[in-house]
């Protein structure tokens, strides 16, 4: 290769290198969202957008969608990465986020039960130095040897499919979680809120991976999308190490609060407008069909008019697969915020 060809190659390069950064990074880039909250300003927010504990007919610890990762090619093709992720629920985030990489990440729930599970895997990720750890923790089973970076999914959920759970572990880490929370972070968590902790914990170490009969939690963390690519956020190292990160920075933010009730999603709304940030994607799980019985969409359309979108910004939604040719389950689909919601008027 002659010199000048040589150099125009690599300039071209760093190019199309500096625009896949640019596309990725650019709403974090726009956004003055602080690349860490202070303990006082994370508990702050979750303070002033929480709304009164609400009712919900069950606990819903782990996910029941075992196809929420078959979107993510599509939704990477549609929303901005380095925005603001909103979702509700457990776990099943985290995949989402590890695949979107926010800047910020808020997760409503009507049940201040959530918030406690939120807040419990926060110090689990924090103190974890890999997902071995994280397993291990959570459900309170010796590491089993032989497990490394290069593990899928599989490898280790069947590694500790052997591994029995153990009262001292559970002790163990139930003390460093709250250590973690209470003296690290000085949150301010009544003796209730520590309990329910305590009692979520327990849960999980009780059931095992069953926290939910079906589908369990290790065949949630082993689905893949329709390509065969396995994504969830204890896939890999890379992202476990996102979410890791995120904690740590205060970046995963708890919220109490009904989709349609008066101030959770608003307060938010204002919190990511005065800091020039844009929602990139809103994770709903199948929470519009209870707005609707209940009569309350309208209400969540405005809340949702509110927030600072942009063309990209995208829903994720579950629905049931009757009849559909899915089998019975749910099935997630995307959808454009600021089309659906454009005729809702933010008042």
């Amino acid at each position: 290769m002659i010199p000048r060809l040589r150099v125009l190659v690599a300039v071209v390069a760093l190019v199309v290198a500096a625009a896949l950064t640019s596309a990725a990074d650019g709403a974090a880039r726009r956004s003055r969202i602080a690349s860490r909250l202070p303990d006082r300003e994370f508990w702050q927010l979750v303070v002033d957008a929480s709304e009164p504990d609400g009712y919900f007919r069950s606990d819903n610890l782990t996910s029941n969608e075992l196809g929420y990762q078959r979107v993510i090619p599509d939704l990477l093709s549609r929303a901005e990465a380095g925005g603001v992720y909103l979702g509700v629920g457990p776990e099943q985030n985290f995949t989402y986020m590890a695949a979107l990489r926010p800047s910020l990440a808020v997760i409503f729930d009507v049940r201040r039960g959530n918030l406690l599970v939120q807040l419990m895997y926060k110090a689990i990720f924090e103190l974890s130095r890999d997902r071995a750890e994280l397993v291990s923790m959570l459900f309170a089973r010796p590491r089993p040897p032989g497990l490394t970076a290069q593990s899928t999914a599989q490898d280790l959920f069947g590694a500790f499919s052997n591994a029995p759970a153990e009262e001292g572990l559970l002790k163990q880490a139930s003390a460093a979680i709250e250590a973690r929370l209470v003296k690290t972070h000085a949150l301010p968590l009544s003796t209730e809120d520590i309990e329910g902790i305590r009692r979520i914990h327990r849960t999980f170490f009780i059931r095992g991976f069953a926290v939910r009969s079906q589908p369990t939690y290790a065949e949630l963390m082993t689905q893949t999308d329709n390509a065969g690519a396995s994504r969830s956020f204890l896939a890999s190292e890379a992202n476990f190490a996102v979410m890791k990160d995120l904690e740590a920075r205060n970046l995963v933010v708890p919220v109490v609060g009904d989709f349609a009730g008066p101030k959770a999603i608003r307060t938010i709304g204002a919190y990511l407008k005065a800091h020039g940030a844009t929602v990139s994607a809103f994770y709903l799980s199948n929470v519009e069909q209870y707005l609707d019985q209940d009569g309350k969409w309208s209400m969540f359309c405005r809340n949702v008019a509110a927030l600072p979108l942009d063309p990209m910004s995208t829903f994720i939604r579950s629905s049931s697969g009757r009849g559909i040719g899915f089998g019975i389950g749910f099935v997630s689909s995307l959808g454009a915020m600021a089309a659906e919601t454009k005729n809702c008027g933010a008042f």
